[in-house]
């Protein structure tokens, strides 16, 4: 076997160690592999490499509150979110993850800088009854301020998320499960979104998409 032969197996053995090394591995069934690794290899898939997501299918994790991520990793892991997103894509994602892996996870996308999402600004009327619901709520149809626990930036507050710059699509349909389903337990949200109207809902979800810099 000649010199360049060999030169070019030990080339394809040294990427494929490298291809399987715990730095680059997907495998999600393995404890070593450090939970920035399955950030950028597995989450970034759905969440984007620096957690901004361009399908309103997926939440921004860009920004948002570690204590929040890790609240819902840890409750997907335990199959306790019986909402579609968490039965079909979460509950098999986050069955092997470890604790640690959690929080390695919800550290590199908190760190990581919230960008506003592309597409037409809503009219004026629409931004303007978001930002009412979201700063002072609606006391004739009671209707709590959002403000009150996720902040006058929107940037969430421990286990409140970061809603500013959310996708206003994903908003309704989560404020939709809240409304309707039992499928987010645990949160007073289920309360808090009872008297919400489809409009309310679309209105407070543009403004946070649009939020004010």
């Amino acid at each position: 076997m000649n010199k360049s032969v060999l030169i070019g197996m030990g080339a394809a053995v040294a990427l494929l160690a490298g291809c399987s090394s715990v730095e680059r591995s997907r495998d999600l069934a393995d404890p070593n592999v450090p939970g920035v690794t399955l950030a950028q290899q597995v989450c970034s898939n759905c969440h984007g490499m620096d957690g901004n997501t361009i399908s309103p299918a997926f939440p921004q994790l860009a920004g948002q509150q570690p204590s929040y991520i890790v609240n819902q990793l840890t409750n997907f892991r335990a199959e306790q979110r019986t909402d579609p997103a968490g039965y079909r894509y979460m509950w098999g994602l986050s069955r092997h993850l470890t604790d640690a892996q959690i929080a390695d996870i919800a550290d590199y996308y908190s760190k990581q800088t919230p960008k506003r999402p592309r597409g037409p600004s809503p009219d004026a009327t629409t931004l303007a009854a978001g930002k009412q619901l979201y700063t002072q709520g609606d006391a004739q149809t009671n209707v709590l301020a959002c403000v009150t626990c996720h902040g006058p930036s929107a940037q969430g507050m421990a286990h409140f998320p970061r809603l500013a710059y959310q996708h206003s699509d994903y908003i309704v349909k989560q404020l939709d499960i809240f409304q309707n389903t039992e499928g987010r337990p645990g949160t007073p949200m289920a309360a808090v979104t009872h008297p919400l109207t489809a409009q309310q809902k679309a209105s407070v979800a543009a403004y946070l998409q649009n939020f004010p810099e």
